[in-house]
């Protein structure tokens, strides 16, 4: 094996954006760069050190044995150096370097993005990069700083902070209910149209609460199946059916009559928005400072 040049830094930053990406393009997008110029500098740093770090194909871009070994090398180096460097100007009272952060589609639009644009402007040396998915990403491969979680969370080997907590409605449009009778109980919903959400990990059977301390468990039947929050609400909005919706999403519709809470006197579990994010390493100042940032917003902006 040849003996490497003078290695670039930033060739390894590049290395590791293709390597947690698995594509040039997007880990030119990652870095604001063009994708000629990650081609250029991963050839460069293949040629210093002698290796073939990637194997190419049309589809996909993958890490070799050597590239993966390097990779593990570097990682947590890179992190250290990133976080340090963080920490060093953690006095000042502006953030720098890029926050990327991922969530679904629909939280997204209805309450982060708005929340990010306000944390922007109060820290405008700091990059935002939005990703969202309705699919859980996985945070160390896709290079993720922090993922906004909502509803009950599975077993993680990530740290996980409680934002705030949130009620859930069962919904429908008035237009649904001129042509189907209004439910005077739990059990009445089972006569109604479903629409289940796939991504629950039980969409077809709720527990619901009464004021008084007593329980009735419905068990659904649904023709309507959809796996996208904002379709659900959409389906409910134009009659389709009912469903459960958090009270952030139902919000605005309920405040314009889009839709109509049913049952009101009685309750379904509460569910949670958490953050998440890696563990085993310091939480960077822009992390941490987000996360506060957002429990508050998420506390004013309650329902």
């Amino acid at each position: 094996m040849a003996l490497p040049g003078r290695i670039d830094l930033n060739d390894l930053l590049v290395f590791q954006a293709v390597a947690e990406t698995a594509s040039f393009t997007a880990a030119a997008a990652r870095l604001g760069v063009a994708t000629a110029k990650v081609s250029v500098e991963i050839n460069r740093l293949e040629s210093r050190l002698g290796l073939t770090l990637f194997s190419r194909t049309t589809r996909r871009v993958a890490l070799s044995d050597a590239g993966q070994a390097l990779y593990e090398e570097c990682r947590p180096l890179l992190h250290g150096l990133e976080e340090a460097l963080e920490r060093a100007g953690s006095g000042k009272d502006q953030l720098t370097g890029t926050l990327r952060i991922s969530t679904t589609v629909d939280h997204a639009s209805l309450s982060l993005a708005p929340a990010l644009a306000v944390f922007s402007r109060r820290h405008p040396q700091l990059g935002i990069d939005l990703r969202t998915s309705d699919r859980v990403v996985d945070l160390v491969e896709e290079g993720i700083d922090l993922t906004i979680r909502l509803g009950w969370l599975r077993d993680s080997s990530h740290r996980t902070l409680k934002l705030v907590d949130f009620d859930q409605y069962v919904v429908a449009s008035p237009g649904y209910l001129r042509d189907a009778a209004a439910p005077a109980s739990p059990q009445d919903l089972a006569q109604l149209d479903w629409i289940a959400l796939t991504l629950m990990p039980a969409p077809l059977t709720w527990q619901f609460t009464e004021a008084g301390g007593a329980t009735h468990t419905v068990h659904f039947r649904s023709r309507l199946r959809v796996d996208s929050p904002g379709a659900m609400r959409a389906l409910i909005e134009s009659g389709a059916g009912i469903s459960v919706v958090d009270q952030f999403s139902a919000a605005e519709g309920i405040r314009s009559g889009r839709l109509v809470r049913l049952l009101p006197d009685w309750s379904l579990p509460r569910a949670g928005i958490h953050a998440v994010y890696p563990s085993g390493r310091q939480v960077p100042p822009r992390v941490r400072s987000f996360i506060d940032f957002y429990r508050d917003y998420l506390a004013g902006a309650a329902v």
